[in-house]
Parts: C-alpha cells; structure tokens; sequence
C-alpha cells in the first residue's frame, strides 16, 4: 500500500473541491478498489504464473500458453484501471488549485491599503478557500468526469474481451513451440473469479456515480439559471383575484331584466308628472 500513498494524497485533496457525488466516488475508489487491490487481490494472485501448469515437458511452451491466455496480468490491469480512472481528477484537481492561488492573490490585494477598487472580486472561493463548482471550474469538472465515464467504460469492455469475467480452470493451447494442443491449468480459479466479479461490480459503481454526477450538476445549472417569478402575496386586504372570466349566469340576467324594467317604469312616471305639471301652469297662465 505504499506504492499507493502518493496518489492517495493527492486524490485526498479532491475531497474538498468536489460535490457530494464525487466524495461518495472517492470513498469507493479508496475503500473497494485501491485497499482491496493492495490488501486481497495481489496475494491471491500471487501464484498466477507459478501456479500455471500445462501437461508438456517442451522447454517455452508453458510461458507461450500463459502470455497466450494472459497477455497483461488482472492485477497491473486492474492498477492501469485505476491511475487511468484517476488522471483526469487529478487534472481537474490542478485547475482547482490554480484558481484557489490566483484568487487568494487578489483578495491579498483587495484587503491591502492601496488595493485597487477595480479589481474584481473573487468568483469561485469564498474567504475559507472553498471552492464553488460554476463557470470555467464547472466546465472543468464535466469534463473530467465525461472522460472518467469513457475511460472507465473502456477499461470494462476490455477486460471483457482480453479474458472474460469468469476464470475457467482449464486453457487448451496450441501455441509454438508446443508439438501438440495441451492442456494448461489455472491455480484456485473460484476465489480468483470472485475477486474479477468484485472488481468489476466496482467498476459498474463508480462508472453509474460518475454518470449521475453530472446529471446532478447539469439539473443544478439548470435550476440556479433559472429567475423564479415574482408571486403575489394575498391578504384580507389585498385578496386574490381570479384570472379566469367570469360569464353572466341566469340569475343575473334576470337580474339585470328586472332592473331594466324598473328604471323605465320609473321614467315613464316621471315623464307623466311632468307633462301634468306642464298642463297645470297653462291652465292657470290662461
């Protein structure tokens, strides 16, 4: 595990600069892939080659047949995986520290006597050193994971055609310089199939977290870019009002015919007083 400890640290640093995704990503990268690894698996496949025996007592023919049946070991495979998987964190990581330096220069700056008021103010940290994961940081970190996706992908489909996902006790080859077709045989092919499953479950994991981490961020870009619109607050003084228009009912139709009737009821018999009035002063003029 110390081969381990510089990429360790360095992936240790991430932990801070990432969201919570990528913090689930990495507990799983060090706790089921990297101590595994170190732990479990090199001693299992300790014997890999020792281990494998073929029924032939032709000098070569045993090496042939293993790097014919192996051609990279699971074991450097498996750690090629890894620094793969891990290089573009690393680079996203190197971006992140760049930007936390470059800000912590311009706030020095700002906070001196004679700083100068038209500098900006710093974009992606905050006075702790925290890093908020938006614009160019955004950008970065996207891609670093697209390119986790495709990486970890490839790494699967890989070790799927380079020796499958089960390990078969038996191997038949017929390489030069065997004379004939022999049989070559695995040492504990069970428990080693059990750790090719294990790690390739890993694989799956960290490949499904890097895919919902950034449809996380993508929805989180998404809601923050979007204005919420103004609502109106209702009261007993200021009630709500209802958009829908509202249609003329029956009843206040006859309503409306009712007070129609009575306001020329109420003219006709004011015109009839007055035309008395009028009769009556020139009667009296006469």
């Amino acid at each position: 595990m110390g081969d381990w400890g510089f990429l360790s640290s360095l992936l240790d640093k991430v932990q801070s600069h990432s969201t919570v995704i990528g913090k689930i990503w990495m507990s799983v990268l060090f706790l089921f892939r990297i101590m595994v690894l170190g732990a479990g698996a090199e001693s299992v496949w300790g014997d890999e080659q020792s281990g494998f025996v073929c029924n032939t007592q032709q000098p070569g023919c045993e090496n042939v047949c293993y790097d014919w049946t192996f051609p990279i070991s699971h074991i450097r495979f498996w750690v090629l995986q890894i620094i793969f998987v891990s290089t573009p964190t690393l680079v996203y990581l190197g971006h992140a520290m760049h930007v936390i330096h470059k800000e912590n220069k311009l706030r020095e700056q700002l906070s001196s006597p004679g700083g100068n008021q038209l500098l900006k103010m710093p974009k992606y940290t905050d006075d702790k050193g925290k890093v908020k994961i938006k614009g160019n940081l955004l950008g970065s970190y996207l891609t670093q994971l697209v390119f986790k996706i495709v990486i970890e992908g490839a790494f699967i489909l890989g070790q799927y055609y380079l020796y499958g996902f089960i390990m078969v006790p038996m191997f038949p080859c017929s390489k030069k310089p065997c004379p004939f077709t022999v049989e070559c045989y695995m040492s504990r092919p069970t428990e080693k199939t059990i750790f090719i499953i294990f790690m390739l479950v890993v694989a799956c994991v960290s490949l499904f977290l890097n895919v919902i981490e950034v449809f996380y961020l993508l929805c989180t870009r998404v809601k923050c870019g979007s204005r919420p619109r103004p609502h109106k607050i209702n009261s007993a003084e200021n009630p709500a009002t209802l958009l829908v228009p509202s249609w003329p009912t029956v009843e206040d139709a006859l309503k409306q015919n009712k007070m129609n009737m009575e306001l020329d009821n109420s003219r006709s018999i004011g015109g009839s007083l007055d035309g008395a009035k009028e009769e009556k002063r020139l009667l009296s003029g006469h």
